[in-house]
């Protein structure tokens, strides 16, 4: 099995294990604060990454490395939780699940900017033709106009981006689960003091479907969910395995329909099935890598 493949299996992994994010966002922000959730699910997963990378002895990473988990903190940390429960206040999950199809392409761009992956004219057609349908679904939903939350989940978007392209690169140096672990831990300082202020006074009103739903953020999407994808973004690649994302908004709308009870039009289902089309056929494409001045290509499974 090529490293390229493995790396998709492992990033499909990570897909699964991110899929309920939006879902589960939604569900928790009616009964709890929108700051405590975005941030205080980085706190909790901080505690449990601290006491794994103590158990476990890892070394500390260098200053090039520490430069590099700060960028991964503020991208999916901090600032793609935080907006993205900012954006799902106004937003439906199954709206947000399909404008997320954008993030594969948002994720590539940056990848090819930060290393040596060199995607062809056929990836980026296609990944651009997907991304103009997401941009046409937002605005045939929002009536013409992108609506604020749009905007702000746009924000969430090109900060996570930045985030998983640079932590993929850095997975290949201190590994997958390390990367994500570390990250938490350096944010910590700056996410413990609002995630308090904004802690329920009457937390146990709060109904246990709420907590659970916060717990799955915190624990899953927030922590074990990067093991999987950073991994995967090491092996196969940034931009390649990136894509594999666009299978996120399928999985998105299923749980929006199952545990939000919110309504699908065949609409939707149009567009998502037509983005993950385009983003698949992009995928196929031939991959180049251009290291010290050197060309080579290699084509896609």
């Amino acid at each position: 099995m090529s490293n390229e493949l493995k790396g998709s299996l492992w990033g499909l992994l990570g897909v699964a294990a991110f899929a309920f994010t939006l879902p589960a966002t939604r569900f928790a922000v009616p009964f709890l604060d929108p700051l405590f959730v975005g941030l205080g699910r980085a706190v909790l997963a901080a505690c449990f990454a601290g006491l794994l990378l103590l158990l476990l002895r890892q070394p500390r990473p260098t200053r090039a490395q520490l430069i590099k988990l700060v960028v991964v903190a503020l991208g999916v940390v901090v600032g793609f939780p935080l907006l993205s429960t900012w954006a799902m206040v106004s937003l439906s999950a199954v709206h947000g699940g399909v404008v997320l199809g954008i993030l594969p392409l948002m994720t590539a761009a940056v990848a090819v900017c930060l290393s040596d992956e060199r995607p062809t004219i056929g990836f980026w057609l296609a990944s651009v033709a997907g991304s103009l349908l997401v941009i046409a679904f937002s605005l045939l939903q929002g009536v013409g106009s992108f609506s604020s939350g749009d905007l702000v989940l746009f924000g969430a978007m090109l900060l996570a981006a930045m985030g998983y392209a640079v932590g993929g690169l850095l997975a290949k140096e201190l590994g997958g689960w390390q990367v994500i672990c570390w990250a938490l831990v350096i944010a910590l300082p700056f996410t413990l003091l609002p995630a308090l202020l904004h802690f329920p006074l009457s937390w146990e009103q709060i109904p246990g479907s709420a907590w659970l739903a916060f717990l799955y953020l915190a624990i899953i999407s927030q922590l074990f969910a990067f093991f999987f994808w950073n991994k995967g973004l090491a092996l196969g690649g940034v931009a390649r395995v990136s894509q594999t994302q666009l299978l996120q908004p399928f999985i998105t709308i299923i749980a929006a329909v199952f545990l939000l009870g919110e309504r699908v039009d065949i609409i939707t289902i149009a567009f998502a099935v037509t983005v993950a089309s385009v983003v698949i056929v992009g995928n196929r494409m031939k991959m180049e890598s251009t290291i010290n001045g050197r060309q080579g290509g290699r084509r896609g499974n």
